[in-house]
């Protein structure tokens, strides 16, 4: 009698690879087809609505935009765009910092809490089109080329009170078992800031930051609009809407807002990487 040796039923390791990737790729799919329908069906109506009941105005259809896309050229975004990016960048990294500054404040010296929130609520108040003239006249005309300072500071204005509210929510999140741990080892309100608040604030403070990417953006370009810089978006829209040029003004917007969603993005992924323990990675990042 013979005996057949082998291995009965095991896997095929060469096999499992492969349907480890379809099942991922099902996934990515499942995830980003709804998205995907809905960008499809905005075009679909945008295109519709210009070739029926818009017609004959100067709204643009997607075909339209793209060719003036092209004919503009990639160099002509890159010109204007690098430098509002550059102001938005500024103004995104001085409104957060001082924002994260003086909600750190709020829980180290709790009597200026009235006074810090008050600052915050008058910044979100005020109206970024009227200031806008004022800003200019005291900070004036940036250098040929440079980026204009009135940008950066409504940029910075745009993202304060976001950040400073998300930061102070998140520290006041923290556990309090976890705090009185540090008061009974000898931590006073600095160590339960460092060890335990900035930890449980995370997830609000990224939240906020994913929220401050597409308005400093925008801060930046309303900035841009008041004149004195030579390139920018704002100035490459005004020089559109002078020309009539609906499908370059047309191009300039869409690309502005993949910018500012590349951005949103961003800070949603950083979430999940950096907080993997709260669901949905922070306060906004729910909605990625």
């Amino acid at each position: 009698m013979s005996v057949v040796t082998g291995e009965v039923g095991m896997p095929d390791a060469s096999s499992a690879v492969p349907r480890r990737t379809t099942r991922g790729v099902r996934a990515l799919a499942r995830r980003w087809a709804p998205g995907a329908a809905g960008v499809v069906g905005i075009i679909a109506v945008w295109w519709l609505a210009a070739a029926t009941v818009l017609a004959g105005t100067t709204m643009p259809t997607p075909l339209g935009v793209a060719r003036g896309f092209v004919d503009d050229g990639l160099g002509f975004y890159v010109t204007h765009l690098s430098i509002t990016l550059e102001e938005a960048a500024r103004g995104f990294v001085v409104g957060n910092g001082l924002a994260l500054l003086l909600a750190s404040l709020v829980l180290l010296v709790p009597a200026l809490e009235r006074l810090i929130m008050q600052v915050a609520v008058i910044s979100y108040c005020l109206p970024l089109v009227a200031i806008t003239p004022i800003l200019y006249i005291v900070i004036g005309p940036p250098p040929s080329g440079e980026p204009s300072g009135t940008a950066v500071v409504l940029a910075a204005l745009s993202v304060f009170f976001t950040t400073v509210v998300g930061a102070v929510l998140g520290f006041r999140s923290a556990d309090l078992a976890s705090l009185d741990v540090v008061t009974v080892f000898g931590g006073g309100r600095w160590q339960q800031l460092v060890r335990v608040r900035l930890v449980a604030a995370l997830p609000g403070i990224i939240g906020a930051l994913q929220v401050a990417a597409p308005a400093a953006l925008l801060g930046a370009i309303l900035g841009e609009y008041i004149g004195g810089v030579d390139r920018g978006v704002g100035p490459a829209l005004v020089n559109a809407g002078q020309s009539l040029n609906g499908e370059r003004a047309w191009g300039i917007a869409l690309v502005c807002a993949v910018v500012a969603g590349a951005g949103y993005a961003l800070f949603a992924v950083l979430a999940r990487v950096v907080t993997p323990w709260s669901a949905g990675g922070g306060a906004a990042g729910g909605a990625s």
